[in-house]
């Protein structure tokens, strides 16, 4: 199987073992993520699914409920009331402790909400993005402040994190977040302690937010390259 079915095949794993009728739904962003989208906008078409409220986590992901018929709301909603009973999202490294780094699509902020007003959450991920310890890889991303660019950087530095500014593609200049916002992407030279760090990146003056997510303990689905679904608890 290639990556691109074992991505399908693992989003619409976790739709098919966690999503009911009636819920709400943290919906989130990116290649694996967005299967799961389309995967609950056919199972509404066909009836299998009913009265699913969706709150998307990007533009992305707003864009792909529209064209699959999934109802969309915000967090604010009355509808929604500020909580969630499930929220799906994919992850850009995940540790042995069901620990992840996100934001690699540049959603960080809004993924990060919606995931900690949920009362359960679910990653779903390809074997490769299983690692040892978060942060040595694949860059941690962080978005700040435009006007905090230096002092942000500079007090990253001084913690021996190597960091760049994330530039755009098919744009001249940095990326910019979908609510305004700078992203630095930061690697660490020696692990570091996730919970810590997420703690810690916030306090800098200027940071909005980080892409440690360790606050939630997600069901963690697998998508393995012998075509088989692991599902850890």
């Amino acid at each position: 199987m290639d990556q691109q079915g074992i991505k399908e095949m693992t989003g619409k794993g976790a739709v098919d073992a966690l999503v009911r009728s009636g819920m709400k739904l943290g919906l989130g962003t990116g290649s694996t993520a967005i299967h799961a989208v389309r995967h609950i906008g056919s199972l509404l078409r066909a009836g299998t699914l009913k009265d699913i409220r969706a709150v998307p986590t990007s533009y992305q992901t707003l864009i792909a409920c529209e064209r699959w018929g999934i109802p969309l709301f915000t967090l604010n909603s009355q509808e929604i009331g500020g909580t969630l009973d499930l929220t799906i999202d994919g992850a850009d490294e995940v540790d042995g402790r069901h620990y992840c780094i996100k934001g690699g699509g540049g959603a960080l902020l809004l993924e990060k909400i919606v995931a900690y007003a949920s009362a359960s959450y679910a990653i779903v991920v390809d074997e490769s993005k299983q690692v040892e310890n978060l942060g040595l890889q694949f860059p941690v991303p962080l978005e700040l402040i435009p006007e905090a660019r230096v002092p942000v950087i500079q007090t990253l530095e001084a913690l021996s994190a190597v960091v760049q500014l994330r530039e755009a593609v098919r744009k001249a200049g940095p990326v910019i977040t979908e609510h305004g916002n700078f992203l630095l992407d930061i690697r660490f030279q020696n692990p570091v302690d996730p919970p810590v760090l997420e703690r810690e990146l916030n306090q800098i003056p200027g940071v909005v937010e980080n892409g440690f997510f360790t606050r939630l303990r997600p069901r963690v689905f697998i998508g393995r390259f012998d075509g088989t679904l692991d599902i850890r608890e």
